[in-house]
């Protein structure tokens, strides 16, 4: 195996930099369109059923939309991530493979 160069580690610490980016913006705009997926029946059931108006207090319905953003954030910025890498790595086990 041929020792690394500058160049080179200089050229995967800039794409490791775009995978994570790429990863953060899809994570960020999954979690956007999850909170309003997680806010609109929980605040519409807290104003209609009895039950989730005396149940569920403002923490609550916080929690609920925090955690469904939280969640989606996380597993699509994941995926966005590996997917990036698993494409870079076919990239470089077959060079004249562009379109990977």
């Amino acid at each position: 195996m041929a020792p690394a160069t500058r160049a080179s580690l200089d050229q995967k610490l800039a794409m490791a930099k775009r995978c994570s980016h790429e990863g953060v913006v899809a994570g960020a705009k999954a979690a956007v369109v999850a909170g309003f997926a997680a806010a609109v029946p929980t605040l519409a059931s807290v104003r209609i059923l009895p039950w989730a108006r005396y149940n569920l207090n403002p923490t609550a319905q916080a929690l609920i939309v925090s955690t469904a953003a939280g969640m989606s954030y996380f597993i699509v910025a994941d995926k966005t991530v590996l997917a990036a890498a698993r494409k870079n790595s076919f990239k470089d086990a077959y060079p004249g493979n562009i379109s990977a």
